[in-house]
């Protein structure tokens, strides 16, 4: 068994580089990376970092059924959203995801910060505009702009302090 398992899911790549990071800052050999969607085979661990693209406020079903079927584990989530950087938005994701762990686990916390949007994004955005709207569409516009260079080098290191808290939490 491993003491760490960095599983993810990532559309645009967004939540594979901030599990690459997570990868990196969590200490010795006992651990692994993998892909949710690419890799079937997933190894048990102590402890998991489980990663996923938000959509519509929330994770996919693979994420949370994957949640679900844990138990008796340590889990930690981290995560990427397209819309601001808002920690009142983010804590109201976590805690729609956390709700698909088991009681029998312990939940340690999670990060989630901005990331970058599918152009097809903006182009939606753009096709619904109407008088009514026009002040909100100028919004989702800015925010997808300001979201092009997310996640940074700033959301990254920011990853890697969770991690850090993470660790001051876990027991192997």
């Amino acid at each position: 068994m491993l003491d760490y398992l960095v599983l993810y899911q990532s559309e645009s790549g967004n939540t594979k580089k901030i599990a690459a990071s997570i990868f990196s800052r969590l200490p010795g050999n006992s651990k692994d990376l993998i892909d949710i969607d690419t890799d079937k085979t997933i190894p048990e661990a102590n402890v998991y970092f489980i990663g996923f693209c938000v959509h519509r406020g929330s994770c996919s079903m693979e994420v949370s059924d994957f949640l679900s079927d844990l138990s008796g584990k340590q889990i930690a989530l981290f995560g990427t959203c397209g819309m601001g950087d808002s920690p009142e938005y983010y804590k109201d994701i976590a805690g729609r995801v956390s709700a698909w762990i088991e009681a029998d686990n312990d939940y340690l916390g999670y990060f989630i910060c901005q990331g970058k949007m599918p152009q097809k994004v903006r182009m939606k955005y753009e096709s619904m505009r109407t008088d009514e709207n026009n002040d909100q569409i100028d919004r989702f516009i800015q925010n997808f702009d300001l979201a092009l260079t997310h996640p940074d080098d700033l959301d990254v290191e920011h990853a890697k302090v969770f991690v850090d808290h993470m660790l001051k939490k876990i027991q192997l």
